[in-house]
């Protein structure tokens, strides 16, 4: 399946699926998974990297245990909007990876997530420690609620989409 728009994403969707949000890192990729409803995002597990077919291999297992039938991608965009290496970067891993998988995969613009992760987290007194293992999965967490959100948005003004 090729890269579709967020908005088309949901349109790809077989019945009793759920769509994952990945923040996809150097060393890590954090994994967060909705409802069956497409409301809210809870974070997962984080996938520690190996090389692209390891990785590969253990999203695979991960997504058909948790009945996926969509990736949110975080794609990391500059502040001025323009993509750089580590953008660049995510979407050859999309490249690759949709060569394996005909789940649809949508990329969402995941400037600050990291960031409002963290927040969130020390609000809730997290200790630094339990912080630093959490913070990927934390921000696919993120990612995903944003790309949720949007759908939901999108639903409450055609009633058609739902």
């Amino acid at each position: 399946m090729p890269v579709v728009d967020v908005i088309e994403l949901k349109d790809h969707l077989p019945s009793g699926t759920v769509l994952v949000g990945l923040d996809l890192g150097t060393k890590t990729i954090g994994v967060a998974v909705s409802d069956l409803g497409l409301r809210f995002s809870t974070p997962r597990v984080v996938i520690r990297r190996v090389k692209f077919g390891i990785d590969a291999a253990a999203l695979f297992k991960l997504l058909d245990e948790v009945r996926c039938g969509g990736i949110v991608l975080g794609l990391p965009l500059n502040m001025d909007g323009s993509e750089g290496p580590r953008a660049q970067s995510t979407r050859a891993f999309a490249r690759n990876y949709i060569k394996l998988d005909e789940r649809p995969l949508a990329f969402w613009d995941e400037r600050l997530s990291t960031v409002a992760a963290e927040r969130g987290m020390l609000e809730m007194d997290v200790s630094r420690r339990k912080r630093a293992e959490r913070i990927d999965s934390a921000a696919a967490s993120f990612i995903l609620q944003g790309a949720l959100d949007r759908l939901s948005v999108l639903r409450a003004s055609d009633p058609d989409r739902s």
